[in-house]
C-alpha cells in the first residue's frame, strides 16, 4: 500500500515477517521454538443474518494465521455499531457467530472493544503460535511448484448479487458455507506434507493474491482460469456485470505485468474480484501435489483443485491460460 511508503523500515531482529511482501499476518519470535503469529480484520455486513455474519467475520479473521501455518489461540473483538439505530439483541447475535467460530478453531476470546458507527463493522485481532522454523510465508514459492486451491472463488459476486437484489439471500447458502468454514484442516494438511508458501485469498482477490506471491518469491504465475473452482452462478452473474468495484482496481494495479490472454471478460473479472473467507492458495513441489490434495479431502477442504504452476520470473507476474 502507499501509506506504508512513509513508515520506517522495522528492521528488528525478532520480527521475522512484517509488512515486506503484504504476507498475511505478522510473525514475532518469542524464542527459538516459539514465535506469535498476529492479524487483525474487520469489516461491514456480507449477509442479513447477523449471526452468521459474526460466523463469516470470525472465520475471515483466522484465516491469516492458517494461512501462515499457525494455531489461533487468542482473538479479541473489534466491533463499530450504530446503537441508537439497532437492538443490543443484533450485536449480540453477532458476537455469539463470532465466539462459535473462535470455539471451533480452539482458541479463546480474551475481550476488545466497541465504538458507535454509523454501519455496523465486525472483526477480530487475533494471535496464533507457530514454530520460527516452520512459518509458510508468501515468498518463497519455486519454479516448477504447482498452486493448488482449496476454496471456490465467487463471494464477492453472490454478496453483491444479493445487495442488489438480484439473487434471493437463500440463494446465498453455497457461497455462505464456503465463507464459514475454517481454513483449519488445509493448515493443517500443508504444514503435515510441506510446502513452499501460501496465502489466503481473503481481502484480495485470486489474482491480486497470485501477484503478491509473484512478486515476493520473483518468480512468474501461470493461472489456469477455466480450472478454478467457481461457486454455483458466479460466471453467470459477473457476465451482467455484477462483480465488486474492486477488480477494478485490481487490474489498474497490475497493468502490464498481467497478461490475460484470450480468457473471458467475465472470467477475468471474477478472477480479479474481492474474496471474502476465501481459501489458501498453496505452492508445493509438484511431486508432493498428490499427497496435498489427498490430505486436503481427507480434511474437508472445501476444495483441492491444481489452478496455476510458477515458472522463473518473465515478462509478466501472473498470466492467464484457458
Amino acid at each position: 500500500m502507499q501509506v506504508l511508503h512513509d513508515m520506517p523500515a522495522n528492521t528488528h531482529p525478532d520480527l521475522l515477517v512484517g509488512t515486506d511482501h503484504f504476507d498475511d499476518a505478522g510473525v514475532y519470535r518469542l524464542d527459538d521454538r516459539t514465535a506469535l503469529v498476529q492479524t487483525l480484520d474487520f469489516f461491514p455486513p456480507l449477509v442479513d443474518d447477523p449471526y452468521t455474519f459474526g460466523q463469516i467475520a470470525a472465520a475471515n479473521s483466522l484465516s491469516d494465521v492458517y494461512a501462515m501455518g499457525g494455531k489461533p489461540i487468542t482473538a479479541m473483538n473489534i466491533v463499530g455499531f450504530p446503537d441508537k439505530e439497532l437492538p443490543a439483541e443484533v450485536l449480540g447475535q453477532i458476537l455469539k457467530g463470532g465466539a462459535e467460530r473462535i470455539a471451533k478453531a480452539g482458541a479463546v476470546i480474551v475481550g476488545g472493544h466497541s465504538v458507535r458507527d454509523a454501519e455496523v463493522k465486525y472483526g477480530m485481532s487475533v494471535t496464533g503460535l507457530i514454530d520460527p522454523a516452520n512459518i509458510v510465508a508468501n515468498d518463497q514459492a519455486k519454479p516448477g511448484d504447482v498452486l493448488v486451491l482449496t476454496k471456490p472463488i465467487g463471494s464477492g459476486v453472490l454478496t453483491s448479487a444479493a445487495k442488489s437484489g438480484t439473487i434471493a439471500e437463500t440463494e446465498l447458502t453455497e457461497a455462505i458455507e464456503v465463507m464459514v468454514h475454517l481454513n483449519r484442516g488445509a493448515c493443517e494438511a500443508m504444514v503435515e506434507v510441506g510446502v513452499n508458501s501460501a496465502t489466503d485469498i481473503t481481502g484480495f482477490d485470486l489474482i491480486g493474491h497470485a501477484f503478491e506471491m509473484a512478486e515476493g518469491s520473483t518468480v512468474s504465475i501461470t493461472i489456469k482460469a477455466k480450472s478454478v473452482p467457481l461457486l454455483q452462478r458466479t460466471l453467470d452473474l459477473a457476465g451482467q456485470g455484477i462483480v465488486t468495484r474492486a477488480h477494478k482496481a485490481t487490474l489498474k494495479h497490475l497493468g502490464a505485468r498481467l497478461d490475460v490472454g484470450a480468457v473471458s471478460e467475465a472470467l477475468v473479472n471474477v478472477l480479479a474480484d474481492a474474496q471474502t473467507s476465501g481459501g489458501l492458495l498453496i505452492a508445493v513441489e509438484a511431486d508432493q501435489a498428490d499427497a496435498l490434495i489427498d490430505s486436503l479431502q481427507e480434511k474437508n477442504a472445501p476444495c483441492a483443485a491444481i489452478v496455476g504452476e510458477v515458472a522463473p520470473a518473465g515478462k509478466h507476474a501472473v498470466q492467464l491460460v484457458g
